[in-house]
């Protein structure tokens, strides 16, 4: 049983899991996710995800360091 399209309400998100969505959103992932969920995205997907958020909350962090 797949799961019905869910409004996803950026402004209610943290500001990781807004990133997560903005990051699947850029991959062209979003409408699967919207659709069937996270569970529906492969290893390979998700660890894509996960890395790109990882580099970019560390540029996030040396840009606060170097003020």
């Amino acid at each position: 049983m797949k799961k019905q399209d869910k409004t996803i309400d950026l402004k209610n998100l943290t500001p990781k899991d807004k990133m997560k969505y903005e990051i699947a959103e850029e991959l062209g992932l979003l409408d699967r996710v919207k659709k069937d969920g996270w569970k529906s995205l492969s290893a390979k997907e998700t660890g894509r995800i996960g890395g790109i958020m990882t580099r970019r909350m560390r540029e996030a962090e040396k840009k606060k360091t170097k003020r």
